[in-house]
């Protein structure tokens, strides 16, 4: 898989990066309610931080181990957000992650995103275990992943330490067999 796929629903594009996106990444990442809930997304989000984002997204699709999509909304090409995978090949898993910009929020986009990406992991990555996190100040994105039919399995205290702050994450998960039991992730 050498090209960078590009996933299609009814109302989103999830295509590659690319440079021509570091306008829209300041733009919208340039948000407090962006950077509260997304882990490892500064605020302020300044030119050098799109641009560290660029190399670490490419990289990682370079390494085979992170495929990173830019979210478009609606036939506009531009990136209103991101999902990635974050591969684990040596246990054939994959944590994602999602941000969308404010405007665009309780629209779907991200359910329908999301749908995509698990159809792609376990379809095309042949992945066996894909799952995330949020905070628990986050309750949108439990729905997100409720949505798409995945299970909560923990809640894991203190589990990250930023700016000097413990904070408690809430995991989901879907594997392989449920995604197959669940039958429910036709795009």
């Amino acid at each position: 898989m050498y090209p960078f796929p590009t996933l299609h629903t009814e109302r989103l594009k999830l295509r590659r990066i690319e440079i021509s996106d570091i306008t829209s990444l300041i733009k919208y990442c340039n948000n407090k309610a962006i950077s509260d809930n997304i882990f490892k997304i500064p605020y302020p989000y300044t030119e050098e931080d799109a641009i560290f984002r660029m190399n670490f997204v490419l990289q990682g699709f370079k390494n085979k181990d992170r495929f990173v999509f830019a979210i478009t909304y609606d036939g506009n090409d531009e990136l209103i957000g991101e999902i990635g995978l974050h591969l684990d090949k040596d246990n054939n898993n994959a944590q994602f992650g999602y941000w969308v910009a404010e405007p665009f929020w309780n629209k779907g986009i991200a359910s329908e995103a999301l749908r995509a990406i698990l159809k792609f992991g376990f379809e095309e990555l042949k992945l066996n275990k894909i799952y995330a996190t949020h905070y628990p100040e986050n309750p949108a994105s439990a729905k997100v992943m409720i949505n798409n039919k995945m299970i909560k399995e923990a809640e894991l205290k203190d589990h990250y330490k930023i700016d000097g702050l413990y904070r408690t994450v809430i995991q989901y998960r879907l594997t392989k067999e449920e995604y197959l039991e669940y039958g429910i992730l036709v795009i």
